[in-house]
């Protein structure tokens, strides 16, 4: 029997080969836009489905939520998809969208799995395990190894390597003004993947994503978690909760930055 770990790394390749179809046929892709003003596509739904497929198939008995589907079954056993997080890169033609699935499990995240499909990457965490990173052969993974955070460099803000999410270039004037009190004292830089699987691999120290739900978290907090790192709301809730969220290299570099952007009382913001 599969592991919950294998089954999650199965899941998201399938949903991986999915979007690749799709993604290379966009010119001939709809895109609609939701309520909250995020794209969402036909590729979207098909990639969450062909992952509920596998995963329901092999443990009928566990929850599922998904971005586009929401949530069915009531277990103490939930996994958690976004079929294509950063759809607007996906659309663009962008190379730098995921497909995300984790497992939690009595409200702990337990299995988390990053593809970036037209990277040829995965990542992946298994609690008390570690994180891993390998390249993407067709449904073989090539020349696993394990990552960790960077140790050896400065613990503090001035000196850090910070990634933002959404790309610099397409933050909304709320996102930026959210940074913009980091961004005064860190320069941002660019980055070829989710910034915080880069703090996971030690090629960022810091990274903060503007936005999300637990479906765009639970997967990359584990794997930076068991990297090493730390990683919380700006209310230094460790867990994958609606809002703005932090990756960090260690904690004293979340805590630096978390007074940054929230300010306590007598503090200049």
């Amino acid at each position: 029997m599969e592991t919950d770990l294998e089954l999650a790394r199965r899941a998201a390749l399938t949903g991986a080969a999915v979007a690749l179809r799709y993604f290379a046929a966009l010119a001939r892709l709809p895109r609609e836009v939701k309520a909250d003003g995020s794209v969402v596509t036909e590729a979207d739904r098909a990639v969450e489905a062909a992952i509920r497929a596998v995963l329901t198939g092999a443990r009928p008995a566990d929850a599922v939520l998904g971005e586009e589907g929401g949530q069915t079954g009531d277990a103490g056993r939930r996994w958690i998809i976004d079929p294509i997080d950063g759809t607007a890169l996906f659309v663009a033609g962008d190379d730098r969208w995921l497909v995300l699935v984790a497992l939690e499990e009595a409200g702990e995240v337990r299995v988390g799995v990053a593809a970036v499909p037209a990277q040829r990457r995965l990542w992946w965490a298994g609690r008390g395990a570690g994180a891993f990173t390998a390249e993407i052969s067709g449904p073989t993974l090539v020349a696993p190894r394990r990552i960790r955070v960077a140790r050896d460099r400065p613990d503090d803000l001035p000196a850090s390597r910070f990634g933002v999410v959404p790309p610099a270039d397409r933050l909304r004037g709320g996102e930026r003004d959210l940074i913009a009190p980091l961004a005064a004292v860190t320069a941002t830089v660019p980055w070829i993947t989710h910034p915080g699987l880069l703090v996971a691999a030690g090629r960022l120290d810091l990274a903060v994503q503007t936005g999300g739900q637990a479906w765009d978290y639970a997967a990359p907090s584990l794997i930076l978690t068991e990297a090493g790192g730390c990683f919380g709301g700006l209310d230094g809730s460790p867990r994958p909760e609606p809002g703005p969220a932090l990756y960090a290299s260690g904690p004293a570099l979340h805590r630096a930055a978390r007074r940054v952007l929230r300010p306590g009382p007598g503090e200049p913001g």
